[in-house]
């Protein structure tokens, strides 16, 4: 895959390294923050699904680069793997997040406070969305970290 004749793979990439962070900072401040909540619930929800799609495509775009450069395949070995947990995380964050929209509740943009809800899941869901946060953040670490390793050395 290409755009331009430039690979895709590491133009797709900093969309994944932007948003994936992004994504991760919003649910540690949707899980902490009760008060932001009617205010980042959807945010959450869209970051962390444009995320999922574009690890999904960075992946494919990775192995079609691979696939017409095979000799790159001992360098990137370690940033395959990397990549391959990142893109199942962050679809677990995306299953994650739409829980956490549901069961948290929080303050409502309503004066009334009509459409506030948290349901009895509240603490468990509120630390599962954490725990997804920072497994996002690190994985895109890892992943980004040894691809920087694998063309720059």
């Amino acid at each position: 895959m290409e755009l331009n004749g430039v690979p895709l793979h590491p133009l797709v990439v900093h969309a994944v390294v932007v948003l994936g962070p992004l994504a991760a900072l919003t649910g540690l401040a949707y899980a902490f923050v009760p008060r932001w909540r009617w205010l980042l619930r959807w945010p959450l929800v869209v970051l962390a699904v444009v995320t999922a799609a574009t690890s999904l495509l960075a992946v494919a775009a990775g192995e079609d680069l691979l696939a017409s450069r095979p000799e790159l395949a001992p360098i990137v070995a370690e940033h395959e793997e990397d990549g391959e947990l990142l893109r199942t995380v962050s679809l677990a964050y995306v299953l994650v997040s739409g829980l956490a929209a549901w069961a948290l509740g929080g303050a409502s943009a309503l004066a009334s406070g009509r459409g506030a809800r948290e349901t009895r899941f509240g603490v468990p869901v509120m630390a599962l969305l954490a725990v997804g946060a920072v497994a996002l953040l690190v994985t895109v670490y890892l992943a980004g970290d040894s691809g920087a390793q694998a063309v720059w050395g």
